[in-house]
């Protein structure tokens, strides 16, 4: 058995052809595709997180209305780009999404990718500190973050409150008991994900990842997971790991399907380069009739390795479309490979 979730770029634009021209086309069709995706059995809506520009940027008003409309299905990120958060305050905003949600927030964060603009979160206030990086200041600012979802209690109370105080050391509201075991990293490399099991962070894997021995993609990300798997087991933490990768999956079920992905289905793994000075490996797209994507699927070896597939998703293609693409997928492929 496997999870199958979708996610979403959430991408918007005054285009012809796209179903989400404007931000409330995205932000109020990823809560009706939430709501459509639990009712046809998909087990996660995510959803990506990018700065400046027209994409989904803010997750927790978006999260927090899909818990609200929704009973069963996961809810979360891929990912928060940390060195644009402040910690505190994403606790209080990750708190709340997950109680209105009663418990489903699986949340992705990690130090970033390419941006939009140069340094953006310069703009947003922060700044690396004396010999540090950006990286780096995105990976101290998760594990405050990781630290402060604990709910120990660490700032002195006032003695003169507006409202009474608890006693002992007061801790950031609204606490959400168990959020802390539900937080994931996106890891690009193999090292940052032997640091993300050391922390106790389940592992989401992306499309690419930095191309660390010249191998095909999938049996890069294989590897990744199992050294992930192992650092896990090696760091003593008494639960499970979980681990997702990420695919463009589609099934070509009519002449409108080969007419939006008929080409993808030929693709192979590519190479480039996401920072100046490491080259990354992306994986391929797959699109094929059902039996000849069943096949390919099953030679897919980090899929294998994972318990949750994530299907990115054309969100610019409106719901109906996007509910059929997920549906081919839970009725044609999912049964015939054993994720159902």
């Amino acid at each position: 058995m496997k999870k199958i979730g979708f996610l979403s770029f959430g991408h918007w634009a005054n285009h012809p052809s796209y179903k989400a021209r404007t931000a409330a086309d995205t932000l109020l069709q990823s809560i009706d595709l939430a709501v459509a995706a639990e009712e046809i059995g998909i087990d996660g809506a995510y959803f990506r997180v990018h700065h400046f520009a027209q994409q989904l940027a803010s997750p927790f008003p978006l999260l927090s209305a899909i818990g609200a409309k929704t009973n069963k299905i996961e809810i979360g990120t891929g990912v928060i780009d940390m060195r644009y958060e402040n910690p505190l305050y994403m606790v209080e905003d990750a708190g709340a999404a997950d109680i209105i949600s009663e418990g489903r927030l699986q949340l992705g964060i990690s130090r970033g990718s390419p941006e939009q603009v140069i340094d953006g979160w310069r703009s947003f206030g922060y700044e690396p500190e004396a010999g540090e990086t950006d990286a780096d200041m995105g990976r101290k600012k998760a594990l405050e973050f990781l630290d402060k979802l604990s709910g120990e209690g660490f700032a002195e109370p006032n003695p003169y409150p507006m409202f009474p105080n608890p006693p002992g050391l007061l801790r950031l509201e609204p606490y959400s008991e168990g959020l802390r075991e539900r937080i994931w990293w996106g890891a690009a490399s193999n090292a940052t994900a032997v640091w993300a099991a050391e922390n106790g962070m389940h592992l989401q894997s992306s499309t690419l990842k930095f191309d660390e021995n010249g191998k095909p993609f999938h049996i890069q990300q294989a590897e990744q997971i199992r050294i992930y798997k192992e650092a896990w087991k090696k760091a003593g933490h008494d639960r499970e790991p979980r681990v997702s990768v990420s695919r463009s999956i589609f099934a070509l079920m009519n002449d409108q399907d080969k007419f939006y992905f008929g080409e993808q289905g030929k693709g192979a793994d590519s190479f480039g380069y996401i920072e100046s000075d490491k080259r990354a490996i992306f994986g391929r797209s797959y699109a094929a009739e059902p039996e000849k994507l069943i096949k390919q699927l099953a030679e897919d070896e980090a899929i294998q390795e994972a318990d949750t597939l994530l299907l990115t998703i054309p969100n610019t293609l409106g719901v109906d479309y996007n509910v059929h693409i997920l549906s081919a997928i839970l009725e044609h492929i999912a049964p015939e490979l054993g994720w159902r």
